[in-house]
């Protein structure tokens, strides 16, 4: 995923101290990267998808077909929710280390407090919750930036059809009209001016 500011303005905290609000922060080698904030918004939002996935009734579950790309135009018949399900806990389950999968299997999961958490786990509430951070931070990270198929944003995963080509805006062209171009370098080059001030 490109990260910039269109993409991460919406999930970031208006109060992190990090990014300020604006969702960004400077990288290595002078590359923006997405905030901690945006990465523990986007598995929150993976995990309430997976949620009302498993939650719902299995009547309500519906085959759909996906149209592929190519020559043949050959489609594959599929339960999304499901996949997902399946998808959601598969890349948890790779991602994590067995100590951090054991905190959100506990937590996530199973849905338990976080008091019943540090008696069953045996931990301190200050390195648990840093603990939890951390694993919503790097779910977060590999949900959106994984490929081919990512799992946010929820919305193209569950969408049968995918652009192979980027969409561009019909407007009738007349003499008079031209069309509004903002100085984007202009905006980008503040941007990155306020991160490395910061």
């Amino acid at each position: 995923m490109l990260w910039n500011r269109s993409n991460t303005l919406a999930l970031a905290t208006h109060k992190c101290v990090i990014c300020r609000g604006s969702g960004l922060t400077l990288g290595r080698a002078g590359t923006l990267k997405a905030c901690d904030c945006v990465l523990r918004e986007i598995f929150k939002i993976c995990h309430n998808r997976f949620r009302h996935c498993v939650t719902k009734e299995k009547y309500m579950s519906k085959v759909t077909l996906e149209i592929h790309s190519g020559p043949n135009r050959r489609g594959t018949w599929g339960l999304k929710q499901e996949e997902y399900v399946a998808d959601f806990l598969k890349v948890t389950q790779r991602t994590l280390t067995p100590e951090e999968y054991t905190i959100f299997k506990y937590r996530f999961l199973l849905g338990a407090d976080w008091k019943l958490c540090i008696r069953r786990l045996k931990m301190e509430r200050g390195p648990f919750f840093h603990a939890v951070y951390r694993i919503q931070t790097k779910l977060g990270q590999i949900f959106s930036e994984l490929e081919p198929y990512a799992l946010y944003p929820v919305d193209e995963y569950f969408s049968t059809a995918h652009r192979s080509q980027s969409v561009h805006a019909l407007l009738p062209r007349t003499n008079n009209v031209l069309p509004i171009r903002p100085p984007l370098r202009q905006v980008a080059q503040h941007v990155e001016d306020e991160l490395k001030a910061a």
